[in-house]
């Protein structure tokens, strides 16, 4: 690291958690995140701003007007520009040092396969369960983390899977695949902070796996209630007959 890296990253450094090796694994490492909306801005400016080296961007969809009171990567300007593209404008102002790669394509098929192995962490932030388990299987099979978020009404949700490593289980462990597509922001809503708490959540939990500090949430779901600002936590175990993992 220069001068300026080892002032920049200053705060993070004097943990003895992390220490310059701990740095160095972030600024050497690749983080894939699928979706940069109300969980993906916070994640990936967190990210940007802690010195993840490599940020990969994904997501089809374009700034909207009713994004702006919780996507905070995006401002009133951006509005009918791609998500990842607003998105990379905002993190290289915040750090430009980080390579931001913006893909404005939803991930699918060999493309999901092959941007989740070259990933050392993906991050969930998308908003439908298709996707979820659709990256969850990659992430099984490629046997990459993955830290996934959820966040609707004023409630919010985080766990981390670690495939082929601590016993693990995965995302279809914890959720059975029914195509249950009916709860999303569009439909049910949204308070604005919450997409921040998970979203920054996921941004702890990704440092942590990285930089290997800490225990991961691997087997355990935090659960976040705003309205009474109580966080519980459910642990589950890894489901021999899963249709993904078992």
């Amino acid at each position: 690291m220069n001068d300026q890296q080892l002032l920049r990253y200053s705060r993070q450094i004097m943990l003895p958690q992390c220490d310059i090796a701990g740095q160095q694994k972030l600024l050497a490492s690749k983080v894939l995140i699928v979706g940069v909306g109300g969980l993906g801005s916070p994640a990936a400016m967190y990210l940007a701003a802690a010195g993840v080296g490599h940020i990969t961007l994904y997501d089809d969809d374009i700034v909207d007007l009713s994004n702006l009171q919780r996507q905070i990567a995006h401002r009133t300007a951006d509005i009918g520009a791609n998500k990842t593209i607003s998105s990379q404008q905002t993190l290289t102002a915040l750090n430009p040092e980080v390579e931001v790669v913006a893909v404005q394509q939803r991930l699918t098929g060999d493309l999901l396969e092959e941007a989740v192995e070259k990933a050392d962490v993906v991050m969930d932030c998308s908003d439908n369960f298709s996707t979820r388990f659709a990256i969850n299987r990659a992430c099984v099979a490629q046997k990459t983390p993955l830290v996934s978020g959820a966040a609707i009404r004023f409630e919010g949700q985080v766990a981390v899977f670690t495939p082929g490593r601590d016993h693990s289980p995965c995302y279809n462990c914890l959720y059975p695949n029914n195509g249950d597509e009916t709860q999303n922001c569009a439909t049910n809503g949204v308070i604005a902070p919450i997409t921040g708490i998970i979203g920054s959540i996921q941004a702890l939990e990704t440092l942590k796996l990285i930089a290997d500090m800490g225990t991961p949430l691997v087997g355990r779901l935090v659960l976040v209630d705003g309205l009474t600002m109580e966080l519980s936590t459910l642990k589950f175990k890894k489901n021999p007959v899963c249709p993904t993992c078992g």
